[in-house]
């Protein structure tokens, strides 16, 4: 499957839907941010092969508003970023597939990235990278090849030759790694495959580079497990799947590194039919609600939070087609999602006191957009 066709498999482009909102409770969620400070730099990715994005641009906000792009030339299917802990150091996946790359950027002047160098991400479709927190290695996510790929980072910011490679296998069809995270202690890592319906667990020897399986926990036959996040104890992980509109709710237990699956909580309204793939799953900093993205009927979930308890309680349209992702402003008074089919960024405002999104107040335009991320 190459890069492109894991962007499209999902189906024919689904139309935007009209709102839906869970209960009456709900009905008058606020549709303005009070006290909202915002400004700053912002990275914004998106798909070039075969496709009409730009790769890597750089917007500014001013307020809740995206300002116009600027296109840093070089960086092709940027779909995933994250920086090292001084923030002077960006890394972007460049998504190519069968042969895919990791970037790493200068950003000591945000608004100016600047290429330090660029790795072979030992396989296809790298669609999801992290910098682990010992800041001595990036991992990433090799969608296309099932693999997650462990790369050292040098001084000065620049990336080194793979010290790992490790590939997941399916119990039928092709693995398909989709993102990789350490655990909140830093000494385990965790990959979501949605190929084989698992979340691996590795320990990762810092002094080497070198990943140990230590767990696979097994998903039902046709979950197709996307991303997870950790609730704020470290003690939970919420497991969005995609192929199912659905979040499994599993405990962690970091000292013994064993993820166990509790729950299963819907990502849709009950009778949601069509289309239903959700994309991201994002957690406010206080813990108390939880955020995803639904391609098909374009929407995004809000679910409260309690440890075990995950319910979910709004939904509204993302105002745009097929929301691939959405990330939370550093004050989390706005939301904005990147709908990659219609090619917009939006934004929305977020009441503080309930958690609840309003309605989109703005867009960006940015073709084949996939994700937003925060300098």
């Amino acid at each position: 499957m190459t890069g492109l066709s894991r962007r499209t498999f999902l189906g024919a482009a689904a139309g935007a839907s009209a709102a839906t909102v869970l209960g009456a409770q709900f009905a008058t969620a606020a549709t303005t941010a009070k006290g909202c400070i915002a400004g700053g730099t912002v990275y914004i990715g998106s798909y070039t092969s075969g496709a009409s994005g730009h790769g890597l641009d750089v917007s500014s906000r001013s307020g809740a508003t995206l300002g116009p792009v600027r296109t840093v030339p070089g960086i092709t299917d940027t779909s995933w970023f994250d920086r090292g802990a001084d923030g002077k150091t960006l890394y972007v996946t460049n998504e190519g597939d069968p042969n895919g790359f990791v970037s790493a950027l200068n950003i000591a002047d945000a608004a100016n990235p600047r290429l330090l160098n660029k790795v072979s991400s030992k396989g296809g479709a790298p669609t999801h990278l992290s910098v682990h927190s010992s800041q001595k290695y990036v991992l990433a996510a090799n969608y296309s090849s099932g693999s997650v790929v462990v790369l050292p980072i040098l001084a000065g910011g620049k990336l080194g030759a793979a010290t790992d490679l490790v590939t997941h296998q399916a119990d039928s069809g092709q693995a398909h790694a989709h993102q990789v995270v350490n655990d909140p202690t830093g000494r385990w890592v965790l990959s979501v495959d949605l190929g084989a319906d698992s979340v691996y667990v590795y320990a990762l020897d810092v002094a080497t580079g070198k990943l140990a399986l230590h767990q696979q926990l097994k998903l039902p036959a046709g979950a197709g497990p996307r991303h997870l996040a950790f609730d704020r104890t470290g003690t939970f992980a919420y497991i969005l799947q995609e192929l199912r509109p659905e979040v499994t709710v599993a405990s962690w237990d970091a000292a013994t590194g064993t993820l166990k699956a509790l729950s299963v909580v819907p990502a849709v309204p009950p009778g949601s039919t069509g289309d239903l793939y959700p994309g991201e799953i994002a957690l406010s900093k206080d813990g108390k609600f939880a955020y995803a993205t639904v391609r098909g009927p374009n929407t995004l979930a809000t679910f409260s939070v309690a440890g075990e308890s995950l319910q979910l309680v709004s939904t509204v349209s993302s105002g745009g087609n097929w929301p691939r992702h959405v990330a939370l402003a550093p004050g989390e008074n706005w939301f904005y999602v990147s709908n990659q089919r219609s090619g917009t960024v939006t934004w929305l405002p977020r009441d503080p006191a309930t958690g609840l999104p309003g309605a989109v107040a703005g867009s960006l335009a940015v073709p084949d957009v996939n994700s937003v991320h925060f300098a």
